[in-house]
């Protein structure tokens, strides 16, 4: 690890794995990260949907959100918070965003494929810290069946307001899918990320 450039934490999606998310991060073309896919026990994060209550998803949502503490301090060995990238999709979204906005820092950037931060609708979203310029992408479908539109916008006013740089992209009628506009648009943040300083 000591020879990469950035590293990236895959956050899979509500019956995914660690393996596809590998996948995934092969097409990115990010050849000089180290990648890190921790895998949630029976492929959930956590068991209801992410617009539940937030004890309704307790314990799992901690400990979710301590599997990527986890992983954050494995990188940290080599690589400062602003060569981290958090990135998931769908459920691994959610968490990569609700995780980002508990721990405002200047991170190399938050990749978000169709997710929202976690919670009901009503959620107070004081989060403490500053995200100080940290690039986030959020792309996601309109209609998407498992995230609401209003709650992608919503998300990327908080991050915004949280000082992140936020490029929130809307597709009409995509579907809960990646298409290759954010795969574009990941392998330009990571790239920017990886770019000797």
């Amino acid at each position: 690890m000591t020879t990469a450039r950035g590293a990236g934490i895959l956050l899979h999606g509500r019956g995914g794995n660690a393996n596809e998310m590998r996948a995934l991060a092969a097409h990115l073309g990010a050849t000089d990260f180290t990648w890190r896919a921790p895998e949630a026990p029976g492929n959930t994060w956590y068991p209801q949907r992410f617009l539940a209550p937030l004890e309704a998803n307790e314990p799992w949502l901690s400990r979710a959100l301590a599997t990527i503490d986890t992983e954050v301090a494995a990188v940290a060995e080599h690589l400062p918070p602003e060569r981290v990238v958090l990135l998931g999709f769908s459920q691994g979204a959610c968490l990569a965003l609700e995780y980002a906005a508990r721990h405002a820092r200047r991170w190399g950037g938050v990749i978000a494929f169709t997710g929202g931060l976690i919670g009901p609708d009503g959620t107070s979203r004081d989060y403490p810290g500053d995200c100080d310029g940290t690039p986030v992408f959020l792309g996601t479908s309109d209609p998407d069946p498992h995230v609401p539109v209003a709650r992608a916008h919503e998300t990327a006013a908080v991050l915004e307001r949280m000082g992140a740089r936020v490029d929130l992209r809307i597709y009409p009628g995509m579907g809960h899918t990646i298409n290759e506009d954010e795969l574009e648009a990941a392998r330009d943040l990571l790239a920017a990320v990886g770019r000797p300083d």
